[in-house]
């Protein structure tokens, strides 16, 4: 185990997740425990440590995110066999310049489904990473 350093291997494979049409899937709970899921085309990797994503549906998975940050993102693409499970805490930017930041790199298609303009960045702080298999790769601890 090691400190959150994201591969560039990791970071490349996330960045083109919807282009190579294998989207990332964002697993939440709600506050009483009940799970979420769904893709999230425009994940990507913010940095080393971080994962964002345009949040523009503004649906349970945002009210999960609300009430309980915790959460798990899963790429998998069955083509070059690449899978992780990245775990970590969201936090959400309304407003500012991460929200920014976060949009000038979203893809395209994810900003034109923006119809209302009013979408926002979601940063998750990652706590961990493992492999489908639940190896852990990376971990803060």
């Amino acid at each position: 185990m090691s400190l959150i350093d994201l591969t560039d291997e990791m970071k490349t494979a996330i960045d083109n997740a919807l282009a190579e049409q294998v989207p990332c899937i964002l697993a939440t709970a709600s506050a009483d425990g009940m799970p979420g899921i769904g893709y999230r085309g425009s994940v990507m990797a913010y940095d080393g440590q971080n994962l964002a994503y345009w949040e523009r549906a503004k649906r349970g998975g945002l009210r999960n995110i609300q009430t309980s940050p915790y959460v798990i993102v899963m790429y998998r693409n069955p083509e070059t066999r690449q899978a992780w499970k990245f775990f970590g805490k969201a936090t959400l930017h309304e407003t500012g310049d991460v929200r920014e930041a976060v949009k000038v790199r979203t893809v395209q298609a994810e900003i034109d489904r923006d119809q209302d303009g009013n979408g926002f960045a979601v940063i998750i702080e990652l706590e961990r990473v493992e492999t489908m298999a639940g190896e852990v790769l990376m971990s803060k601890d």
